[in-house]
């Protein structure tokens, strides 16, 4: 029908009519104002695909390298296929200065520039009225080779007490870290690390080792992975120190030992993020991660002194007792201590670090570096 013959019926239509058929368009155009308005508020376009599932961004496929995850190493870190890391703990720093609460100081020194190893060392509060000599702490801060630094919050607090409650000159070092560098990076990193306080110790020109420094009371140091990598380090060759404190210490292994979990679900899962952290280069029972496996890595510890705390509910518990059971049956020629914290967790003392039984651990720890 042509517009004209519209226009003439609409004409001789009578009025009734006119208002009626003016209603009904007015009622369709309101329902299609409301529909509209429904799917916006919902979230979803008119040509939103009616699945259950939102409609991709539009420069991603369901194969992004951007978006795809290769491996998932929650609460600590995420691969993507692309090579992008995202962590997601520990990333949080504080600037190195004086720690008013405890008079300690600290700074950042570059161990090598090509490579980006670094420390960050800290100083006791100095007694103005005569010369002091305090014992050298390497620490190696943890957080599964994959997160922290020596320059986070969490780090950077407990050395500050640390260093206040032991009276020690410390070198907390900053290691390459899994998976832009894999194992044994961390390794070789740390030992250059030890290698660079004991040179410095000797003739400088690091002063704060160097004056302050006694290297007759070396000491190293670390909690979790980081009390795997100072383990690592004392057994290399040429590493030698006074003592070796290992906090609730990260080791593992193919078989239960005492009264470890014996779920083949749950200790796989301990197996793939160390498989994680080396690319797969070292099996679980390999001796960076099970010296209980290798007793005769023990007769090449150095030092004469060792010191293993424990948690109670730390599921690395059992292997930290493995630890000290078997250094004393290997041979070695030292003393090997032990101290267990009831009712906590794996490194409780680091976000817990004024609770009675956090100030009770720091004073065993301080001793042993005093009295050793």
């Amino acid at each position: 029908m042509g517009k004209n013959k519209l226009s003439n019926l609409f004409s001789s239509t009578p009025l009734f009519a006119k208002l009626l058929i003016s209603a009904l368009l007015l009622v369709a155009l309101i329902v299609i104002l409301i529909t509209q308005l429904h799917r916006l508020h919902h979230g979803r376009s008119p040509t939103a695909p009616l699945s259950g599932h939102p409609a991709p961004p539009p420069h991603a496929t369901p194969l992004d390298p951007n978006t795809t995850i290769q491996f998932d190493f929650s609460p600590y870190v995420r691969l993507y296929k692309n090579g992008r890391v995202e962590r997601l703990s520990g990333t949080q720093t504080v600037s190195a200065g004086l720690d008013t609460a405890t008079g300690v100081k600290s700074k950042d020194v570059v161990i090598n520039s090509t490579t980006g190893l670094g420390a960050r060392l800290y100083l006791p509060k100095l007694n103005t009225t005569k010369a002091e000599k305090f014992p050298i702490l390497v620490f190696f801060h943890g957080g599964a080779f994959v997160i922290e630094s020596p320059f986070s919050p969490t780090y950077h607090n407990y050395l500050n007490l640390l260093v206040s409650k032991a009276r020690v000159v410390a070198v907390s070092v900053h290691y390459r870290r899994a998976p832009e560098y894999w194992l044994p990076v961390a390794y070789n990193d740390s030992f250059k690390a030890y290698k660079w306080t004991v040179s410095n110790s000797k003739s400088g020109p690091e002063k704060w080792l160097h004056k302050y420094g006694d290297l007759n009371r070396l000491f190293l140091a670390g909690d979790s992975a980081g009390g795997n990598i100072a383990h690592n380090i004392m057994v290399m060759d040429g590493a030698k120190a006074k003592g070796l404190a290992l906090l609730n210490p990260y080791f593992w292994g193919k078989k239960p030992v005492g009264k470890e979990l014996t779920d083949p679900k749950e200790r796989r899962k301990l197996e793939v993020t160390w498989e994680f952290v080396c690319n797969n280069r070292y099996s679980i029972d390999h001796p960076l991660v099970n010296p209980m496996g290798s007793p005769s890595v023990w007769k090449r510890l150095s030092c004469q002194h060792v010191l293993v705390t424990l948690s109670e509910q730390d599921e690395f518990k059992e292997r930290g007792k493995a630890y000290v059971e078997g250094l004393k049956k290997s041979g070695w020629k030292g003393e090997a201590k032990m101290y267990e914290t009831k009712g906590e967790g794996h490194v409780y003392f680091l976000y817990q670090s004024k609770s009675e039984k956090a100030v009770k651990e720091m004073a065993v720890v301080a001793s042993f570096l005093n009295s050793s």
